[in-house]
């Protein structure tokens, strides 16, 4: 069965989302989400699909083989509800990453035999500045003759009552700073019932219905062969798990995204009794035009971060963390603005609009993770003085298999992921794409309306090159220098300019994949221009025939029912 076909099959399990006849529909998901449950028929469409093989490496018998198509596979799910897509099988994948990228042979198999036996998988993180518990504590392993002693409490774990597996990230100890923390790997099944206690359950304003409860273990031996990598690889591992899991969160919140602006859309185009709708108002339009060039920005972003880790393992470091830090923030603000369209009907918590109050408050849950945005522009500032120096406008462009939706990748090669990257292609094709518009027949491009687009992707590569300028002149190891305020705004720029050349290079090769949509200039014409905008470019006259066409295709998908993606795929 082709992606496609198994995403569609998930999503006809689910039903039409805003149907009042069906019993997965929106109806009963808010009503659930307000009891703080997860609705069992939906869990019951996971079981049936088997969502947690999607989450599990095809050598392990699994069906995890792109992680570009488990992003399309989560996003029928978290369309409806986060807290079923993160607390059903997200969450047991985020934990069972580190063992995928550093564990044995028999580690792998135990994770994968957890997940496909339906069983749920929790993660322990280790306690850091910026964690993201409400208190501060943490697990304590302290080496033994044949294993550990684990000791500490968690308040704050997904899934931590349901867990059938663990993941650990403990205190070992050691002088170096770096190396103090390992990874263990346990099955709860396995260790004794009375050294570990289920705490309290945490209600949450966001993800109501999934479980964060805490455990406190006691003097609880550990075998020797639960650790996963070596001892101290706890810190590394965390790192290179997060190079997996930062490509996946824009396709989390796109999908609430997605359901977001379907349900303005659908307040907006409603008739009132003297026959006039929202959608009059020029405002209105903006505003629903606008968001969707977000979500077609942040899948752009999505496609090139996971497609990455298969075809660009040393350089793909900076674009999953461009595309978890840049797309969280522009469907949060677009979600704002859509707010001012939908008015008090913002608050609803049930009826015909409920969908979009559920997912305003799931968004900041879904997309925080562990480290949150700073510490996503923390990974990327130390790379840009050495892309400065050595990449930028010195590199060869990326491959146009980055950019195609469909084609086939080659294997996942996790342990290969490097950590700080050796340089930027993705920025060489927003070179190598201004280069390609501005060589064009220019009479022929401008007939077609191109010549906003050949203004706009010139001004992104001149921010290019002002970037170039500026760290250039900073030093790899002036940490003072690559912490200041400005360097973190900085830090911000680069990923807008990333976000642009990853549009460019969607739209090029779309032009030979047949989807008149994406194939059409005006979407990255109107994407460039709400970028640049942020950004403080210089801009042309406002495209208003391209986002004309973009607002075309919001209402055409609404009525035609498939998703606000680059995929348009079909809904039930």
């Amino acid at each position: 069965m082709s992606p496609s076909e198994r995403i569609g099959r998930l999503e006809r399990a689910f039903g039409p989302l805003f149907s009042a006849d069906n019993p997965l529909g929106q109806h009963a998901l808010l009503a659930a989400d307000a009891r703080g449950e997860v609705l069992a028929g939906a869990e019951r469409v996971l079981d049936e699909f088997g969502l947690n093989a999607e989450f599990v490496p095809a050598e392990y018998g699994g069906r995890l083989t792109r992680l570009d198509v488990l992003g399309r596979v989560l996003r029928p799910v978290f369309r409806r509800d986060a807290s079923l897509g993160f607390g059903y099988g997200l969450n047991g994948f985020f934990a069972a990453v580190p063992v995928w990228t550093g564990g044995s042979a028999e580690q792998c198999a135990l994770a994968a035999r957890l997940l496909l036996e339906g069983r749920r998988v929790a993660v322990v993180r280790h306690e850091v500045a910026h964690g993201n518990a409400f208190v501060r504590d943490e697990f304590e392993a302290v080496p033994t003759a044949d294993g550990f002693l684990l000791n500490g409490t968690k308040t704050v774990i997904a899934n931590a009552a349901r867990a059938g597996g663990l993941v650990v990230f403990a205190r070992t100890g050691g002088e170096n700073r770096a190396r103090t923390t390992s990874v263990l790997l346990l099955d709860r099944a396995e260790l004794p019932a009375d050294r570990i206690e289920d705490l309290e359950r945490h209600e949450t304003s966001g993800m109501r219905s999934a479980e964060f409860g805490g455990l406190r273990v006691t003097d609880c031996p550990v075998p020797a062969n639960a650790l996963v990598g070596e001892l101290g690889d706890g810190y590394e591992l965390s790192l290179r798990s997060s190079l997996v899991i930062r490509g996946l969160i824009p396709s989390i919140v796109l999908a609430g995204g997605d359901t977001a602006l379907r349900t303005v859309v659908r307040f907006a185009t409603r008739r009132r009794d003297d026959g006039r709708s929202s959608l009059d108002v020029q405002h209105v339009r903006d505003v629903l035009a606008g968001a969707f060039l977000d979500l077609l920005v942040s899948d752009s972003l999505a496609l090139v971060a996971t497609r990455a880790l298969h075809l660009l393992p040393k350089q793909m470091s900076a674009y999953a963390a461009t595309a978890a830090y840049l797309a969280p923030r522009l469907i949060a603000e677009s979600m704002d603005e859509m707010s001012t369209v939908l008015g008090k009907q913002t608050f609803a918590e049930d009826g015909a609009y409920g969908m979009f109050q559920k997912q305003l408050r799931d968004l900041p849950v879904t997309s925080l993770g562990h480290a949150g945005s700073a510490g996503r522009q923390v990974s990327i500032l130390p790379q840009l003085p050495f892309f400065a120096r050595h990449a930028w406008f010195a590199d060869p462009e990326a491959g146009g298999e980055l950019f195609r939706l469909h084609e086939g990748l080659p294997p996942l090669r996790l342990p290969e992921a490097a950590l700080l990257g050796d340089g930027d292609p993705l920025a060489a094709t927003l070179v190598a794409c201004t280069d390609l518009l501005e060589a064009a027949d220019q009479e022929a491009e401008d007939r077609q309306g191109a010549s906003a687009l050949r203004f706009l992707a010139r001004a992104f590569t001149v921010e290019l090159d002002d970037l170039r300028k500026v760290f250039v002149d900073i030093a790899p190891d002036d940490r003072k220098a690559l912490v200041s305020p400005h360097a973190f705004g900085l830090a911000d720029r680069y990923t807008l300019v990333l976000a642009a050349a990853a549009c460019l290079g969607v739209w090029r090769e779309a032009r030979g994949e047949g989807d008149p949509f994406l194939a059409d200039p005006s979407w990255v014409t109107a994407a460039l221009y709400r970028l640049g905008r942020r950004l403080g470019l210089p801009l042309p006259d406002r495209p208003t025939g391209s986002e004309q066409r973009v607002l075309a295709e919001v209402l055409a998908r609404l009525h035609g029912a498939r998703s606000y993606d680059l995929y348009g795929s079909p809904l039930a």
